[in-house]
């Protein structure tokens, strides 16, 4: 058995006995977040079944997954990266979800592409949840208003997301996070990564971006 598989069953196995222990009855996806490694690196997980893959440029993902997407519908490409709307046209062919999406420009760009191509992207709100200078999203005083206005243009917004501070304990982010995304009234919630990915999901994540712990460290 491949190793990037050994360690996909092993984050799943640690997953659902954490929320047993914790008596909590879900089931996260897991996003192998596939960002800077070859197509042969990520094969096996393929072949093995798993159909959740995270990509940070959309030129990279393009390069990497038109003909494999081709050839099996079931893969789900997430865009987890920033965003430029210069770059919406060919995110919208390539992808299936966006994580980061942050602004009303934003949401209208990729409005009007889908429009042209009779496609629904499904889209997550990324919040700056530590209000850092550095990190992309939307302030969370303004999220309401940026859900408000991507509802009534018609986008298929199914959750927040968010990258907490390195530094910090993400726990007290991804509680307020859970909060924010059930005052809204989203069903879906894309935070954890390799480091935090469990006490995401203790806080409601149903999606969960895991790169280096599938599939090794980036050179």
């Amino acid at each position: 058995m491949h190793n990037t598989i050994k360690n996909l069953i092993n984050i799943r196995n640690n997953i659902k006995a954490y929320l047993d222990k914790l008596n909590i009855k879900k089931d996260p996806k897991i996003i192998a977040v596939s960002k800077t490694f070859k197509i042969e690196k990520i094969l096996p997980l393929i072949e093995f079944g798993h159909t959740d893959y995270g990509e940070n440029k959309v030129q990279e993902a393009i390069e990497k997954w038109t003909d494999i997407k081709k050839k099996n519908s079931r893969i789900k490409l997430h865009m987890i990266g920033k965003l430029q709307t210069n770059k919406v046209k060919f995110a919208v062919q390539i992808f299936d979800y966006i994580h980061s999406v942050d602004s009303e420009k934003l949401a209208r760009k990729i409005l009007d592409e889908q429009n042209k191509m009779n496609k629904k992207i499904k889209i997550f709100l990324q919040v700056n949840i530590g209000n850092e200078s550095q990190k992309s999203g939307i302030n969370k005083s303004e999220i309401k208003q940026l859900a408000t206005s991507c509802k009534e243009l018609g986008l298929d917004v199914i959750g927040l997301m968010c990258i907490p501070p390195a530094h910090n304990d993400s726990e007290i982010y991804f509680k307020e996070m859970s909060k924010l995304n059930n005052d809204l009234g989203f069903s879906e919630l894309s935070m954890g990564m390799s480091s935090d990915f469990l006490t995401a999901v203790k806080h409601s994540s149903t999606f969960v971006r895991v790169g280096s712990n599938i599939f090794g460290q980036r050179i």
